[in-house]
């Protein structure tokens, strides 16, 4: 399987984090991995990337309910950057809420981006997936 260049996380559970992480080395399929602990870093890390052209993500899980800029920002502002590639993005949430689930069909409506529904916690099955659909 070809690797995965980038991965970014951005969710501000340490012990989701960790999970993920220790999921995606075990399945070996990418070396960066980048953590943010809300969308602003996140997003002002992606901005800068793009200005200095360097390599974006290729996979992102996405946190909603962050503190400073939550994932529903983070999306608002990632689908207006001038990205032609498309960079999946893993919404990953403990929410139970409808309105979530109904959001996030919204904006995969908006972008080019594959965006993908996940409830916590998310299984080493699943991120296989995520990975190998990359």
């Amino acid at each position: 399987m070809k690797k995965i260049n980038s991965i970014s996380i951005i969710d501000d559970d340490p012990i989701t984090v960790f999970g993920i992480k220790k999921m995606l080395a075990s399945l070996d399929v990418c070396d960066d991995i980048k953590t943010f602990a809300n969308g602003k870093l996140a997003i002002d890390h992606i901005k800068k990337s793009l200005e200095e052209g360097k390599p974006l993500p290729e996979v992102i899980f996405l946190d909603i309910n962050m503190p400073i800029m939550d994932g529903w920002q983070f999306l608002e502002e990632f689908i207006t950057l001038p990205i032609e590639k498309k960079i999946r993005v893993n919404i990953i949430t403990s929410s139970i809420d409808p309105f979530d689930l109904r959001n996030s069909e919204i904006y995969k409506a908006k972008t080019h981006h594959p965006i993908a529904f996940n409830n916590k916690p998310i299984r080493k099955k699943e991120i296989e997936e995520i990975t190998k659909a990359a």
